[in-house]
């Protein structure tokens, strides 16, 4: 075995140190802001808190999670995502199946109708005029219908598609299977990958989604939860300019609770979910980013 030489030592120590440096960079806020939620309010104005608390309390997140309107909220957020990912998965997979057949009448036309679409929109208004037509606003599947297709997942799911063996849907079509039978038989299961990995960004992003409940609903009992946090961000933001005697009437509980506090806990309490589903989609994730990406 070939000893190591100097700059061998040299270049694997740089890396590791870059590497290192990467991981603290990426880890560390999270953490930092997992930190300052359990950590006191009247403690967490004096600063210089950076890797533990130093007075732990949970008041923060008693205030969230005992708020109603934010119970309410994380319900319309969690029906939104689990309604709307599969549907949403659904549909691009089914547009996608027909568009991968190199045999389909006007495939070229077609496709470039819907890439038109990722480059020029109507615009906000147009838009919200469209969604008022169709009497969405103001309705839960302002949050789901609007949201059913992506054509940058379609290409990507048509890609994986391309990429699959013909001689099984030649097969299958040779012992009397019919587009569906082969669709939900035999695609499905074998683009699983992709079709993980693409749930989990659709998931991602109904659960992030503020500005739709913000924009286009404006009973409260449809808004999300990420559009509640920024409200009451907003409230303890500008906390300040309210009178001298309601800042007294108040001075107890803002002892409790801070704006820095409060914002790191929401922050969490809108991030855990996600953090938590990811572990188990990661198989697929990284098969769906790599399977289909080189075609023999």
């Amino acid at each position: 075995m070939r000893s190591r030489s100097m700059g061998d030592i040299i270049y694997t120590g740089v890396v590791y140190a870059f590497l290192i440096a990467v991981l603290f960079a990426t880890f560390y806020p999270f953490w930092n802001v997992l930190v300052l939620s359990v950590n006191s309010a009247s403690d967490t104005i004096k600063g210089g808190i950076y890797f533990w608390p130093r007075e732990l309390s949970f008041t923060s997140y008693r205030e969230i999670l005992t708020d109603g309107e934010i119970l309410h909220s994380v319900g319309v957020t969690v029906a939104r995502t689990a309604i709307g990912t599969p549907l949403t998965v659904l549909v691009i997979s089914l547009l996608a199946y027909p568009l991968s057949n190199r045999e389909l009448m006007l495939r070229k036309p077609i496709t470039l109708y819907f890439i038109f679409t990722m480059y020029f929109s109507g615009g906000l208004i147009p838009y919200y005029m469209v969604l008022k037509n169709l009497q969405l606003i103001d309705s839960f599947w302002v949050f789901i219908l609007p949201g059913l297709m992506n054509v940058f997942y379609m290409i990507l799911i048509r890609t994986y598609i391309e990429g699959l063996p013909g001689e099984l849907v030649e097969s299958a079509k040779i012992d009397g299977a019919n587009d569906l039978h082969i669709y939900f038989r035999i695609i499905l299961p074998l683009t699983l990958p992709v079709l993980a990995t693409i749930a989990l960004f659709t998931a991602i992003g109904h659960w992030n989604a503020w500005f739709d409940s913000y924009v286009f609903t404006y009973n409260p009992d449809l808004k999300t939860l990420q559009a509640v946090l920024v409200k009451i961000l907003n409230q303890y933001q500008t906390g300040s300019m309210v009178s001298d005697a309601q800042k007294m009437a108040d001075s107890a509980k803002r002892l409790a609770v801070s704006s820095d506090t409060i914002r790191m806990a929401a922050t969490m309490v809108a991030t855990l979910p996600i953090v938590l589903v990811y572990p188990f989609l990661q198989r697929y994730f990284v098969k769906g980013m790599t399977l289909g990406a080189v075609k023999s």
